[in-house]
């Protein structure tokens, strides 16, 4: 596939397996931009204020994302929290709740009440296990418990490692996959282990996200050869590597205001996902990281859509088709609500993209 010189390309619709949508009127702006991004299934995060960690939370927070747009499968997520016991996992799945998300206490935004002590939920992961729910993995130790030189990713994997041999039938997510060595670790793991890769890893470095507000993000994009490994990852055709946006927005004013060093985390892609994996696709072939024919069809279908399904054991989406041509479209500064008063800076601002229409059925 020449990439850069096709005009036009037909795709099933992307699912994005893992997306901060906030709420309240942030929600309301942000919800209907998934659809924008080709996205018919997304996977939505709970970390939330205060978090979701009832079932009725979460299907209440379902019922208001489903009442603000229309044409996306909302799967739900449980904030693993020492509420979450056997007895609510088994509710969960009978609710129909898809995962449970678990973030390092203090880890990235709104992770205070996050994990300390792993061990301590191994009852909850046995019961998930037994009904079927993905444990999300926030796969970062907090900075203290770093060893020097070693990033907060590669010092969570011996974790990712101990949960998969302990609870090997438990589907396991490790989100927002950031370095080789992660892609490694979830290689050498079984088939219920697989990852979740975000667009905007695959084209930042850490030179950009400690520089630029609207590229840092948690886990904080690491080197080039990791941002390559990546690269290789998504176009190896390896159904263990899914799509995951991590799309996080935070209002711009918090981003250009902060003092150096001190915007909120998060990189906000969502109105142009499926376009910017194209874009950092691109990028990585003028870089000489991946080959033209390394690009196939068949690859990103995989990636985009069908493997993330298949993990997680949902149907393919071939009646939800998107239409990607070539009409000079950029991508905008930001987006902003219709009173004008929140506004969401958005990745690549100015970068020419694919315009995106949906495939009348």
């Amino acid at each position: 596939m020449q990439l850069k010189n096709i005009k036009r390309l037909e795709l099933p619709a992307t699912a994005d397996m893992h997306v901060h949508l906030r709420q309240g009127d942030m929600a309301k702006l942000i919800a209907p931009t998934v659809r924008q991004g080709g996205v018919d299934t997304a996977f939505v995060m709970p970390n939330l204020v205060p978090p979701l960690i009832t079932v009725a939370q979460v299907l209440e927070y379902q019922k208001q994302l489903m009442a603000i747009t229309h044409g996306v499968k909302f799967l739900m997520s449980l904030f693993l929290h020492p509420s979450i016991t056997p007895e609510v996992i088994a509710q969960a799945a009978e609710a129909g709740i898809t995962g449970v998300k678990m973030y390092p206490q203090g880890a990235t935004t709104n992770s205070d009440s996050g994990v300390s002590n792993l061990e301590s939920f191994y009852d909850t992961f046995s019961a998930m296990e037994k009904h079927g729910l993905v444990l999300n993995l926030h796969g970062e130790v907090l900075e203290s418990l770093a060893p020097s030189g070693t990033t907060l990713e590669e010092a969570f994997l011996p974790t990712l490692k101990t949960l998969h041999e302990r609870f090997p039938d438990l589907r396991i997510v490790l989100e927002h996959c950031t370095t080789a060595a992660a892609v490694e670790a979830v290689r050498a793991c079984g088939p219920t282990v697989g990852a979740t890769i975000t667009a905007h890893h695959l084209y930042l470095t850490s030179n950009e996200a400690c520089c630029d507000p609207f590229a840092f993000c948690k886990p904080i994009p690491k080197e080039p050869t990791d941002r390559d490994a990546l690269v290789r990852a998504v176009t190896s055709g390896d159904p263990k590597f899914f799509f995951g946006s991590d799309s996080a927005p935070h209002p711009l004013q918090s981003k250009t205001s902060a003092s150096k060093g001190k915007a909120p985390a998060g990189v906000y892609t969502q109105p142009y996902v499926t376009q910017l994996v194209l874009v950092a696709l691109e990028e990585a072939i003028e870089r000489g990281v991946i080959m033209e024919a390394d690009v196939t069809q068949d690859k990103l279908e995989g990636f985009l859509s069908r493997f993330g399904r298949t993990f997680y054991r949902l149907p393919e989406s071939p009646e939800n088709r998107i239409i990607l041509e070539r009409k000079e479209e950029k991508i905008p500064v930001s987006v902003v609500s219709e009173k004008g008063d929140i506004e969401v800076g958005i990745s690549k601002a100015g970068t020419e993209v694919f315009s995106l229409t949906w495939e009348q059925v």
